[in-house]
């Protein structure tokens, strides 16, 4: 149902490797790139996300209560995802574990304080830790 989502940035350039970065890990890469914007994902593929300077020229600003999820392929994928994350400026809001129910999780803030985490789903006793 969604095709992408966008956050925005204070500073394309620092945003563009945190999410190089995040997007290797997941198999993707770069699918649109303008002077104001960059988008990861692949074309016909599942939601991408996109990271912009503000269009009406104001600063950009972190959604309360908003994050964007990554659907990880298993629980170490969750682990590379927040590790790699962290290196490339991220901040840790949740470290890798599981959450209840069978959801293993990572919790982390990209470089311009916009919440993401990685994810999988499964009964609990297949996630590993």
């Amino acid at each position: 149902m969604i095709g992408y989502v966008t956050v925005g940035t204070a500073d394309l350039a620092r945003a563009a490797e945190f999410y190089d970065a995040i997007a290797a890990e997941l198999g993707t890469g770069r699918m649109m790139e303008f002077p104001t914007g960059i988008a990861w994902g692949t074309p016909g593929g599942g939601t991408g996300i996109a990271a912009m300077t503000p269009f009406d020229g104001n600063a950009a600003t972190v959604g309360n209560g908003v994050m964007i999820a990554f659907d990880a392929n298993d629980a170490a994928q969750v682990g590379r995802l927040h590790a790699i994350a962290l290196a490339n400026g991220g901040t840790c809001e949740g470290p890798p574990g599981l959450r209840g129910g069978g959801f293993y999780a990572a919790y982390f803030r990209d470089p311009d304080g916009n919440k993401l985490n990685a994810f999988v789903m499964g009964e609990p006793d297949t996630v590993a830790s």
